[in-house]
């Protein structure tokens, strides 16, 4: 008997048959290209310093981030985003040591880029919060609040000294109104019209970067919930975004990722310059953690997760798991 016209119908199975098919139809693909390595570089130690919330994570020295870039070149990972953390000593209500053309972050810049060249692009946290004693990202005024407009100056001559040290990108994350046009025009005005701006778009109040905040020795008092976005708000990002734009930068991100698929989604549903999201500590943190219980298969958790911030637009991923997972691309 004929069974033309049986149910059902439509067997989308017959092309998940094999490991080959479902490669072959895959509509979304990781690519070590996609990938940049966010890494820490501390000021004063001899070897690298584990994070014990981020397991396989180090603070660097200077001579071990310049062998990670090296390694993520080798992988084919695409950028390395440079954090400096600095004696506490040198810590200061205005993150002096943050413009020092001395201080960590600009030193460890011109390490790598005289390492990896134009190999690897070169970011660079553009933030207060890793050199100031209270640990927020800009200027208290007299009531202990963040000044917006203080704080705009004290990015603009960071974009400038980051710049002058190698960055070929800079990425503001403190969330302050304004930032990115006062960022253009200060490296515009200096001779840096070819430095990027990976503007930190949507960049959410999260509990998720507790772990970050050990990684970079925070002196943190308080929260930041008056500049980086309430939870519970979506319309606002793409608000942020429209700004973001009209100000001149070339990338925006989302930040975190996996929390904030659907906000992904919709910036870069939106967006016509490319788009970026990071993996943040805490969710490195709870996969490592799952793992290491044996709760979850690692590494397929890892390409999944991934795989999920790809689907949802993000064409640059910033993920502690770059070279490790470019490799096993």
């Amino acid at each position: 008997m004929s069974t033309y016209g049986s149910f059902p119908g439509s067997r989308p199975r017959r092309l998940r048959t094999t490991p080959v098919m479902r490669r072959m139809v895959a509509e979304t693909r990781l690519h070590p290209a996609d990938l940049v390595l966010p890494a820490f570089v501390r000021e004063g130690i001899g070897a690298p310093v584990p994070i014990d919330s981020m397991p396989g994570v180090f603070q660097h020295t200077r001579d071990t981030l310049r062998k990670a870039a090296v390694e993520a070149v080798e992988a084919g990972v695409s950028g390395i985003m440079l954090f400096g953390v600095p004696e506490e000593s040198k810590k200061d209500g205005l993150g002096t040591v943050g413009t020092d053309p001395d201080g960590i972050l600009q030193v460890a810049l011109r390490d790598v880029r005289a390492e990896v060249g134009d190999d690897l692009i070169v970011m660079s946290d553009l933030c207060l919060d890793e050199f100031t004693d209270h640990g927020h990202c800009g200027v208290l005024d007299e009531q202990g609040r963040v000044d917006n407009d203080a704080t705009l100056e004290r990015y603009a001559e960071m974009a400038q000294v980051q710049a002058d040290a190698g960055a070929h990108v800079v990425g503001p994350s403190g969330m302050m109104d304004g930032q990115i046009g006062v960022i253009r025009d200060a490296l515009d005005q200096t001779g840096h019209e070819d430095v990027a701006v990976l503007a930190y778009t949507a960049k959410y109040s999260s509990a998720f970067y507790g772990p970050f905040r050990e990684a970079v020795g925070s002196s943190l008092k308080g929260d930041r919930k008056t500049y980086q976005q309430d939870t519970a708000n979506s319309r606002e990002s793409l608000r942020e975004l429209a700004l973001d734009l009209e100000e001149g930068a070339d990338m925006v991100m989302v930040k975190p990722a996996g929390p904030y698929l659907d906000i992904l989604a919709k910036i870069a549903e939106a967006s016509d310059v490319p788009v970026a999201a990071y993996q943040i500590s805490g969710e490195y943190a709870m996969i490592e953690a799952a793992a290491e219980r044996g709760w979850i298969d690692r590494d397929k958790a890892i390409m999944e997760s991934l795989l999920g911030i790809k689907r949802a637009g993000a064409q640059m991923i910033l993920t502690y798991w770059a070279t490790e997972v470019a490799r096993q691309l």
